[in-house]
């Protein structure tokens, strides 16, 4: 059974973001007597939204549950960053699993964002999708030499991308920086647009979303049980756990931890203030930074990332980050307008190897569960909505295996 405590979390955030409610936002309702379906949902942020989609769209009968207004977690948090580079480097990634592994890896996650920009233009979502370039600046201790060593890494694995070195860097983009990787096939997004778009085109196809609480779940080797707050049970022959950073004591994960990070959006930015593309930026430093751009011409910056959980002492380091953050970016573009429109945080699940945990539970053969998403964010949800879809199915393919939760531990 679920101890209640595991659910009833802090806030997922704090502040406000510049995401704006989607018009195609469905409500949740209380569930008045028992159900069954196919398959339960537990979490309506964007990953229980794209998994509820593509349920729906194999034809299964889909219900999702969650205590809040769906979206209004972590995803209203996200800076909506989708980018197929991963926050542990190819070169350092092939040092834990070997390179044929971590090649594979990426390709994957290279191709889950051409995925998400193919779903989005077939059911032609509302959500401020565009396709970006990805600019990966040297910092830290990463500097020219070091990127030219991921990018061939990268070239070997058949992934796309060049090596920027200072001159063309600051010509082009105006970043004072040794060297950058840029590459594409990245993108952006409003990602609480795009939640409730894709939870509006699954309740078309007829699933149905329950605001309530769970208490407690049951599996058997025939079905599980969800109970809720409310008295009602739901029963179904999958189970799929989508709750951002909160897992229950059966998922727990000694890869698995969790942090907050910070983040601003400034007022709307004169064109002379912003780089071309607008492309992504973000730094190769472990203690890095990153950055996009609204359609506004906002500038969203994030980063200051504390390996902290506490709502109030995330809160409370709200000024301090905020200052810090504003620096950072004075430095990093000069000749932005720094008046801030929107300050706020968020926590997140990580991994030590900086990989999901996505797939069956241990030890639960009707539950499914997909976190620790770290810097990926929605390219890991939008993969683990089509790993998760593929097991209910009853089909696995050999590199799931990269994602599972019991995978062998790095080292």
């Amino acid at each position: 059974m679920l101890d209640p405590e595991t659910t009833r979390h802090a806030d997922l955030r704090s502040g406000a973001g510049p995401w704006r409610v989607g018009r195609l936002r469905p409500a949740g309702r209380p569930l008045e007597r028992d159900m069954r379906c196919d398959v339960v949902i537990v979490g309506g942020g964007i990953t229980g939204a794209l998994a509820a989609e593509h349920m729906t769209a194999l034809g299964l009968d889909t219900v999702l549950i969650d205590r809040e207004r769906e979206g209004f977690g972590s995803t209203v948090a996200s800076t909506a960053m989708l980018q197929w580079e991963i926050d542990l480097p190819l070169r350092e990634l092939s040092a834990l699993y070997g390179f044929a592994s971590a090649a594979e890896i990426y390709q994957h996650s290279f191709e889950a964002v051409e995925g998400l920009h193919r779903l989005v233009a077939a059911l032609a979502l509302p959500c401020g999708f565009a396709p970006r370039r990805t600019v990966y600046l040297a910092a830290g201790e990463v500097g020219s030499r070091e990127l030219r060593d991921e990018i061939e890494a990268r070239h070997r694995a058949g992934l796309p991308g060049d090596l920027v070195e200072h001159a063309a860097l600051l010509g082009s983009f105006g970043f004072d920086r040794q060297a950058a990787i840029i590459s594409p096939g990245s993108a952006e997004v409003d990602p609480l647009s795009l939640c409730h778009a894709l939870l509006a085109r699954a309740v078309e196809r007829g699933a149905r979303i329950v605001r309530d609480e769970v208490v407690g779940f049951d599996g058997t080797a025939r079905s599980v049980a969800v109970t809720l707050e409310g008295g009602a049970v739901v029963e179904a022959a999958h189970l799929v756990l989508a709750t951002g950073y909160v897992m229950p004591d059966c998922v727990n994960d000694d890869l698995h931890s969790v942090a907050s990070s910070w983040a601003l959006a400034t007022v709307p930015q004169p064109a002379h203030a912003l780089w071309p593309g607008p492309a992504l930026i973000w730094e190769a430093s472990e203690d890095y930074c990153y950055c996009r751009t609204t359609p506004e011409g906002r500038i969203v910056f994030g980063g200051e990332d504390e390996a902290i959980d506490d709502p109030d002492r995330r809160e409370a380091l709200a000024p301090a980050k905020t200052e810090a953050l504003l620096a950072r970016l004075r430095a990093l573009v000069p000749a932005a307008r720094l008046e801030l429109d929107h300050a706020w945080s968020g926590a997140f699940g990580q991994t030590a190897d900086g990989l999901p945990l996505i797939g069956r539970v241990p030890g639960q053969p009707r539950m499914l569960a997909a976190y620790g998403y770290g810097g990926n964010g929605i390219t890991f949800s939008f993969l683990a909505s089509r790993m998760i879809g593929a097991l209910v199915q009853g089909r696995e393919e050999g590199w799931f295996r990269h994602f599972a939760i019991d995978r062998p531990r790095p080292g």
